[in-house]
Parts: structure tokens; sequence; C-alpha cells
């Protein structure tokens, strides 16, 4: 996977390979999935939810250039890859679901495998983790309409947001980098993945 998808994308930063390498992805799959966990495509989970592929994955990583003193929210856990791989670049990472198996499963997963700096809980995605935040990085595991105020608010002023925007068939990933009052985002390659229910965009009326 590092070999053949991960550094033919230009993702050549050592701690975004190392982790990558280090984090069994198989272990964190469905069972009926172990044998495409590698494979150059987003994992199939439920409810219109995937594991990232692992090149937009470790692109959007590389965007985000996570430090190690710095806060991450992993927005859409699943059952806790990203949170894994994430949680070996940064100083802590809050693992965010709302699918309760799910995040029941990566509670089990990240013990495991002996992740001790990462907090699973379980909260409706779009209104974030406002509890244990503001944060320095915020990592959207899937493809969003519009970015939720919620989201917007807990992100410090400085810090880094990545998304993959959905623009009908096709996608982008972007990052973007909080101001006061607003976000300026630059995009950074073009992705598509299936829209996190609750990140529509908002449909308007009109009499």
């Amino acid at each position: 996977m590092v070999d053949c998808q991960i550094r033919p994308s230009d993702v050549t930063k050592f701690p975004i390979i190392k982790a990558m390498l280090e984090v069994p992805r198989e272990e964190f799959v469905p069972d009926r999935a172990r044998e495409f966990a590698y494979a150059d495509d987003h994992v199939e989970l439920e409810r219109n939810r995937v594991l990232l592929a692992p090149r937009t994955f470790a692109k959007m990583l590389d965007g985000l250039d996570i430090r190690p003193n710095e806060l991450v929210l992993d927005v859409g856990s699943g059952l806790g890859y990203s949170t894994a791989v994430i949680a070996r670049m940064a100083e802590a990472v809050v693992a965010l679901e709302e699918i309760e198996e799910f995040a029941r499963q990566a509670v089990t997963k990240l013990s495991r495998h002996l992740v001790d700096n990462s907090l699973a809980v379980t909260g409706t995605l779009a209104e974030g983790a406002a509890k244990h935040g503001p944060y320095d990085v915020i990592v959207v595991e899937g493809a969003i309409h519009r970015l939720p105020d919620q989201l917007f608010d807990q992100l410090k002023v400085g810090g880094r947001i990545g998304a993959l925007f959905c623009d009908g068939v096709t996608g982008r990933c972007s990052i973007g980098i909080r101001q006061p009052g607003s976000i300026s985002w630059r995009t950074a390659f073009n992705a598509g993945a299936p829209v996190i229910p609750g990140f529509e965009a908002q449909t308007e009326f009109v009499f």
C-alpha cells in the first residue's frame, strides 16, 4: 500500500509513512472487507459511510501537516483506523463517531493496538465534540456539502481542517485555515467520497 499508492502520490513525510506502515489497516475494517482493506479504493462500512482510500487519506494528512504537540478531532472515525494513524503523529486525538457499534469496536481496537493517546466519544458528527476542544486540527472522514458552524467554532484560530467537498459527481479535498471569522480554503487535490449524513447541503424553500 505504501510503496504502490502512498509514495507514488508524492506523500513522503516520514511521520505519515511510518504511521501507515505501523497500523494494520485490515484490523480496522469489517470482517467481510478484510481482503479489500489495502485496495486503492474506499472500504464500505454502512449507512453511507466509508473508510477513505489509502491515497486519499494520506494526501489529506500530507496537506494538514499534523505536529506532535497538536490536539486533533477525527470526525467520523469509524472503526478507529484513521485515529490510530493520526495518533502516531499528534499529541492526542478525539475520535468522534455517531454509530454506536462503530464507536464500541473502535474502543476495543484502539486499546488492542495500544493507542493510548486517543479518546473515543459517541455523538452527532455535525456537532463535533466541543467538550474536548478547541482543536488544532480537524479531519473529516468523508465528503461534505457544507461545514457545520459547530465544527468551525471548535477549530482554533490558525488551526487547520481537512475535508472532501462534493460537487455533483466530482469532489475535491480542501485544506482550510481558521481565521477569526472565516476559513481560508485551498484545494489540495481531487477526490470524492459519499457525503456523510448530516453534512448535506441545506435545502431552501422559496414561496
